[in-house]
């Protein structure tokens, strides 16, 4: 007898460089859709954070294994029939395939854009973040932005953050974002 599988709830993975305003939009993409949040950078290993909070810019092989957690997570939350918005920067497009691979369902995501001089301005106002404004460079050297890529909606960051979050779930809807069944 054959049963109907059932889909697995939409995920999000809200991403860009730092200062991009990943968790601010995450958290209400999730409240507004009745989904989990998680905050991807709880999910990095010790030594990722050491090594960002000393400046120096993250390897491959110091992502990968951070990459591969957060697909564990989005697979962990999906299995209870929850969506999930988590906080991911997905710099590159292998990084983004990764997930896309490892996760083995729907999987959205939402790319945050912003001029340098409004990312930096952000990340100098920030207070107790680990990553500090010189890491800028590197990430955006490191970024290969989304364009073209199926599941991705870019939503630019020089609105209020009310503005941003109504974009990001407009855009998203088509998509049909919602919590559990």
């Amino acid at each position: 007898m054959d049963f109907e599988k059932k889909a697995r709830p939409l995920a999000v993975v809200v991403m860009g460089v730092s200062g991009c305003g990943k968790s601010s939009v995450g958290e209400r993409v999730a409240a507004q859709n009745g989904m989990v949040f998680v905050e991807g950078d709880q999910l990095h290993p010790a030594g990722n954070v050491e090594k960002m909070a000393q400046g120096i810019p993250l390897t491959d092989d110091d992502r990968l294994p951070w990459l591969d957690r957060i697909g564990e997570e989005i697979r962990t939350v999906q299995e209870t029939s929850q969506g999930l918005v988590i906080s991911c920067s997905a710099l590159k497009r292998s990084y983004r395939d990764r997930l896309r691979r490892s996760v083995g369902g729907r999987l959205a995501f939402v790319f945050l854009e912003g001029s340098r001089d409004l990312l930096l301005s952000r990340m100098q106002a920030r207070q107790g973040h680990f990553m500090p404004a010189s890491l800028l460079d590197s990430q955006l050297q490191t970024l290969e932005p989304p364009t073209g890529e199926a599941g991705v909606v870019t939503v630019a960051i020089d609105n209020a953050l009310d503005d941003i979050v109504a974009l990001a779930c407009q855009r998203l809807s088509g998509m049909a974002v919602k919590g559990g069944d």
